[in-house]
C-alpha cells in the first residue's frame, strides 16, 4: 500500500531522472564554447582584409593581403597605386554576404561577458599607470580606449576588446603577440570608429560599427571591417595576414570504449567532433551507417538521430570555430549473427568540408558444442575388463614350524 509521501518520492525521483537524462543528452551535443572569444565566426568575411560600408579609399602604395569589399556602398579607389593579393568586391553578392557575416560576428563579440573592466585605463607601456601586457580574456571599455606605446598579448587562447565608443592609438604604438598568442585570435569590437595612428604596428581584427582610419605608415596584421562607414588607407605598410586566411576543417573520432561485444548486446559508439578551422560552418551533418549484423538502438543513442533510411543522420546546425561536442550512436548485435567483428564508419560534413572515422568491435561468439563420438567404420566394440588388486595366496604349513611367507601374484622379483 502506497502512502502519499512514498508516491511523492517516486514522482520526484522520476522527474529528477528524466530531467537528468535530458540534461545529459543536451550536454553531449552542446558545443564546447569555452574559447568562443578565440573567433566569433567571420564566415564569408574571413577572406577580406578590408571591408567597408560606404567606401574604401587609399592614398599611396598601401599593401593589402586579402580581399577588399564594400557594401551597401560601391566605391573602391586608390588601387593602384595600392596593391592587393586578393580581389575587389563592390556591393556584389559576395560583399553583401560578407557584410552580413561581419555584422553577425560584431554582435557575437558584443555579447561576450567581460572578464575584466578596463574603463578609464589606457593600454600600453606608455599609459599611466602602465599596462604593458595581458593574457587571454574579454576586456571591456564602457566608452573609449586608447593605446599608448607597446601592448603585449601573451599565451594561448583568444583576446576580445569590447569598446563602447572609439579606439585610437598614439603614433608609433604597437600591439605585439608572444608566447603562443596569435594575431588571428585578437578581436577589437569598436562601438563607433577606430583610428590607427601614424607608424603604429597593430595586431588583430578590427570590427567597427562605423569607420576605420589607418593613418600614414600604419600596419594591421589582421582585418579592418567597418559596417556602415568608410575604411581609409594612407601608404600603409601592410594590412591583412596570409596566416589568418579562411580555413575550413572538421575533425571526427569514433570510439566504442574498447569493448568486446556478444550476441544480443549493445555497442555504444561515441562520436566526438570539432570545427578545427577558423570560419563558422553551417548545416553540419553527422552520418553513421547501421553496420551489418546489428540493429539501431534508439534508446541507448543520443536523441536526434534520423534512421528512417540507412545511413542515419544527425543535424548539428552551425558550428563556430573551435566548437566541439559529441553524440552516442548505439547498435545492438543480432542474436543469431555469426560475425566475429562489427565494422563501422561515420562521417561529418558541411558542404565540401568533411571528415570520417572508423572503429571495429570484436564479437564473442558461443563456443561450438563437441561433436558426438562415432566409432570407425567396420570396428568391433571390445568390452571393458575391470582390473582387480593382486590376490594373496597362502601356502599350508606342513612342518609345524614358522609360518611360510605369503607371496603375491605379480609381485616384483617373485
Amino acid at each position: 500500500m502506497f502512502t502519499l509521501s512514498s508516491v511523492r518520492r517516486r514522482i520526484l525521483r522520476t522527474v529528477f531522472l528524466f530531467g537528468f537524462t535530458a540534461l545529459l543528452g543536451g550536454m553531449l551535443l552542446t558545443p564546447n564554447l569555452v574559447n568562443a572569444q578565440t573567433d566569433p565566426g567571420l564566415g564569408t568575411a574571413s577572406p577580406f582584409a578590408i571591408l567597408a560600408g560606404s567606401t574604401v579609399t587609399n592614398t599611396g602604395p598601401s599593401v593589402v593581403i586579402g580581399n577588399i569589399g564594400v557594401s551597401p556602398g560601391s566605391s573602391i579607389t586608390g588601387f593602384p597605386p595600392g596593391t592587393l593579393t586578393g580581389t575587389t568586391h563592390a556591393n556584389d553578392a559576395i560583399a553583401i554576404q560578407a557584410q552580413i557575416d561581419a555584422t553577425a560576428a560584431y554582435n557575437r563579440l558584443a555579447s561576450e561577458p567581460c572578464t575584466r573592466d578596463l574603463t578609464g585605463q589606457d593600454l600600453g607601456a606608455g599609459a599611466t599607470p602602465p599596462l604593458p601586457s595581458l593574457t587571454s580574456g574579454v576586456y571591456c571599455f564602457t566608452t573609449s580606449a586608447q593605446l599608448i606605446g607597446a601592448l603585449t598579448l601573451t599565451g594561448g587562447g583568444g583576446f576580445v576588446f569590447k569598446i563602447g565608443s572609439t579606439l585610437t592609438t598614439a603614433s608609433g604604438s604597437s600591439v605585439l603577440v608572444a608566447d603562443g598568442a596569435s594575431d588571428c585570435n585578437v578581436y577589437w569590437q569598436v562601438g563607433s570608429s577606430a583610428t590607427i595612428g601614424t607608424s603604429t604596428s597593430f595586431a588583430g581584427n578590427i570590427l567597427a560599427l562605423t569607420s576605420i582610419t589607418l593613418t600614414t605608415s600604419a600596419s594591421v596584421t589582421g582585418r579592418a571591417l567597418a559596417q556602415t562607414g568608410a575604411v581609409t588607407l594612407d601608404s600603409n605598410n601592410a594590412v591583412g595576414s596570409s596566416g589568418c586566411a579562411s580555413r575550413s576543417a572538421l575533425s571526427l573520432t569514433k570510439n566504442d570504449g574498447g569493448v568486446t561485444s556478444a550476441r544480443g548486446s549493445t555497442i555504444p559508439y561515441t562520436l566526438s567532433f570539432q570545427n578545427t578551422g577558423n570560419v563558422a560552418l553551417a548545416n553540419v551533418i553527422l552520418t553513421d551507417a547501421i553496420p551489418a549484423d546489428t540493429t539501431f538502438n534508439a534508446g541507448a543513442s543520443t536523441p536526434g538521430w534520423n534512421c528512417s533510411v540507412n545511413p542515419c543522420t544527425f543535424a548539428l546546425g552551425t558550428l563556430l570555430p573551435e566548437a566541439s561536442g559529441s553524440a552516442i550512436f548505439a547498435v545492438t548485435v543480432i542474436s543469431s549473427t555469426d560475425a566475429s567483428i562489427i565494422r563501422n564508419t561515420a562521417s561529418i560534413a558541411s558542404g565540401a568540408t568533411s571528415a570520417t572515422a572508423s572503429d571495429t568491435t570484436p564479437v564473442r561468439l558461443p563456443a561450438a558444442a563437441a561433436p558426438p563420438s562415432v566409432p570407425p567404420q567396420n570396428s568391433t566394440a571390445v568390452p571393458t575388463v575391470a582390473s582387480s588388486a593382486p590376490q594373496a595366496v597362502g601356502l599350508p604349513n606342513t612342518g609345524g614350524g614358522a609360518p611360510q611367507p605369503t607371496y603375491w601374484i605379480g609381485e616384483p622379483g617373485r
